[in-house]
């Protein structure tokens, strides 16, 4: 065959080209290079020592003869390796790697060929004369080339081998292919860094693990739960100083909530560097969950003898799994379950979907923390922190007041603005705060921020203009009392429309100084099963943390009689609205214009029950009287009066029905409210009542 090279390849080292020519001497392979007129890979001929073979001119190729000087030139290889060191770069970096991970001899060898089988274009299409190979033929073919017991190659590339627990060398079991792409190493970069220079270890993971940046949240940022945190601290300070094994701490909550930012203040509390594992290369292309647990497994071997922590962000990579595709978790599911026993850097995972996670892998975590988004005061803390002063007071509360607002959207936004401010000055800046807010919750599938708190206490609201069948002010002194000696309530509001179900609610928190956490029920109901139930689920205990009064308006909506009910999911909400009403140590209102037909053990499980009527004349006459003067109208009289009286179904609602009618259709006297009320209970339909009753 004619020589079609021609710039001849230089000689290999002693040890590749021992190595070359063992693969090529293999039951396998002689047929494949040597063929009937010539080699199948003249360069490969070359660089072995057969160039005499390629295109001789004075005789006709030979194949046997050929081969004879093969196994000749094996026989010489040997006798020159014998002596023959290798490369002083990558003998000095196996050795490290050796020592900081208690490799064996064989381990060694078969790392150093893995390496320069990715790094020698001769050696690899040495290889490739092999064709595609098994599992059981990749041990067979490697015992041959490094003259090693089959056995010993076979427990060195073994799941429970240093190599593979490491992450620096695994063989693909997923089908048979050609010996480089069986021998699958920690990084594409790996090979090249071997050979590099001498390295520190820990320089091998770059790409795969890196140092956590400084921290630029405090723990005192998370005050709401702080109850977690004087478990998790002295939890991991122990775990440092004793060396134990197996610490893994889950942290689940939506995005954005701070979670990274916790690991972080953490590793800062214990003084302690963290290290990350990517969710993404060099280049900026992800890592998928496999290969995301090889590079896990890798750093718990490199930094075990390392006062470290580990961060695993974005866990769900790793767990989550799809009709097409399981996870790398369930595809690892033994190993895993070790891994978390056995783990000796303690590490945090974290993730947005804590329902992606097999419970066989979520009771082998040592903590569970849930992180939601912080309550109302922990918001404004963060908010007044970070907004640089010049947040005034009501654009800090209606910021506060969005419990959707994550540290993560405050951060960025705060960033933004404050950039801004030296620019376009600081009102504009706390505009566009604000309006930054607004489009990113948006985006995120939340309520924009509401310009308007619509749970605002109405300036002139009293509760002596509250028609209930109960002293509202006695009421309020026993429950301050109740709570002061750690005592509940649930009490159940039921009336009409409008008369001061809500704005009573709001009332009792300002008096007991308690935060105020309402929702309906377009807030908990979900087109999904089960959702609805977490909902509820979810907001009493938001509440238990931020210690506030709960009130849920509509609830009709999920207390329905269960005898009536068609469906599962009709009973299954109102039995965890009981279960969560019975488990809650706070004050709880409920309050509903549909009493009728509420389920019966619902009824019961309420201590009191509220009813708020129509106002009674004499109500109805004072709140008229309270209205003029702040309109600037003149006192009504006895013809207003009279008027008034005949409003069976008249509800303060509806004087603030009124009240906003006057910012764009100006009242001109007393006459003129009597009249718009009169239009307003209209509606209702059987809304006066007769004459001569006053």
């Amino acid at each position: 065959m004619a020589y079609r090279h021609p710039r001849p390849p230089q000689k290999p080292e002693p040890h590749i080209a021992l190595w070359m020519l063992r693969l090529l001497t293999l039951p396998e392979a002689p047929s494949q290079f040597v063929g009937k007129e010539g080699f199948s890979h003249n360069r490969l001929a070359f660089a072995v020592g057969l160039d005499h073979w390629i295109d001789p001119e004075d005789r006709p190729f030979d194949p046997q003869a050929a081969r004879a000087d093969l196994y000749q030139l094996l026989a010489q290889a040997q006798r020159a390796c014998a002596h023959a060191p290798l490369p002083a770069v990558l003998q000095g970096n196996v050795q490290r790697l050796a020592t900081l991970l208690g490799l064996g001899a064989v381990e060694s060898q078969v790392l150093v060929f893995a390496v320069c089988l990715h790094t020698e274009p001769l050696l690899e299409k040495a290889a490739d004369t092999l064709e595609s190979l098994s599992s059981p033929q990749v041990i067979q073919t490697l015992a041959a080339v490094l003259d090693a017991p089959a056995a010993q190659v076979r427990q060195a590339l073994a799941n429970q081998g240093l190599l593979a627990r490491t992450g620096l060398l695994t063989i693909d079991k997923r089908c048979s292919s050609d010996l480089k792409s069986k021998l699958d190493l920690l990084s594409n970069d790996f090979s090249d860094q071997m050979l590099a220079a001498e390295i520190n270890p820990i320089e091998l993971l770059r790409g795969k693990i890196q140092p956590a940046p400084a921290a630029t949240l405090q723990l005192a940022d998370y005050a709401h739960i702080q109850p977690m945190l004087d478990i998790i601290r002295p939890w991991l300070r122990h775990a440092q100083a004793s060396g134990r094994r197996g610490v893994n701490l889950l942290c689940y909550g939506p995005p954005g909530t701070g979670k990274t930012e916790l690991a972080r203040s953490l590793a800062q509390d214990l003084d302690c560097p963290l290290f990350e594992v990517s969710n993404e290369d060099e280049d900026g292309d992800p890592i998928d969950g496999m290969n995301r647990l090889r590079a896990f497994r890798a750093a718990q071997s490199f930094l075990a003898q390392r006062r470290a922590l580990l961060l695993l962000d974005e866990a769900e990579d790793v767990f989550s799994e799809s009709p097409l595709r399981r996870s790398a978790a369930q595809s690892s599911k033994a190993w895993l379950n070790r891994a978390l026993e056995d783990n000796p850097v303690p590490t945090l995972w974290l993730t947005n979907d804590v329902a992606s996670l097999d419970p066989a892998f979520v009771r082998r975590f040592d903590i569970v923390l849930e992180l939601p988004v912080p309550p109302r005061a922990q918001r404004q803390r963060m908010l007044q922190a970070q907004g640089g002063g010049w947040l005034d007071a009501p654009r800090l509360q209606r910021l506060a007041e969005c419990e959707q607002l994550s540290p993560a959207v405050i951060a960025r936004a705060s960033s933004v603005a404050q950039a801004l401010a030296p620019r376009i000055g600081q009102e504009a800046s706390a505009h566009a705060l604000e309006r930054l807010v607004n489009h990113t919750l948006q985006a995120q599938g939340h309520r924009p921020l509401q310009r308007h708190d619509p749970h605002r206490l109405p300036e002139l609201y009293d509760p002596a203009f509250t028609h209930a069948d109960t002293d509202l002010n006695a009421l309020a002194q026993g429950l301050a009392a109740a709570q002061t000696q750690g005592h509940g309530a649930r009490l159940c509001l039921y009336g009409p429309p409008g008369t001061g179900k809500t704005a009573f609610g709001r009332w009792l928190a300002e008096r007991l100084d308690k935060p105020l956490q309402v929702r309906r029920a377009s807030d908990l109901l979900s087109m999904y099963v089960g959702e609805a139930e977490k909902n509820i689920a979810r907001a009493f205990r938001q509440a238990e943390d931020e210690g506030a009064l709960l009130l849920i308006d509509e609830v009709d909506s999920f207390l329905q009689d269960r005898r009536g009910a068609q469906r599962s999911w009709e009973v299954t909400q109102v039995n965890e609205m009981l279960t969560q009403m019975e488990g809650f140590a706070g004050i709880f209102i409920a309050s509903t214009n549909l009493m009728d037909g509420l389920d019966a053990a619902a009824l019961r499980r309420f201590d009191l029950k509220v009813k708020l009527d129509y106002l009674r004349a004499d109500q109805a006459w004072a709140l008229l009287q309270r209205h003029c003067a702040p309109l600037g109208l003149a006192a009504p009289g006895a013809p207003e009066q009279v008027r008034l009286a005949r409003l069976r179904q008249l509800t303060p609602g509806d004087f603030a029905a009124v009240l906003r009618q006057q910012r764009f259709r100006p009242l001109a006297d007393a006459g003129a409210l009597v009249t718009a009320l009169e239009a307003e209970c209209s509606l209702k339909g059987g809304g006066q009542q007769a004459m001569g009753f006053v």
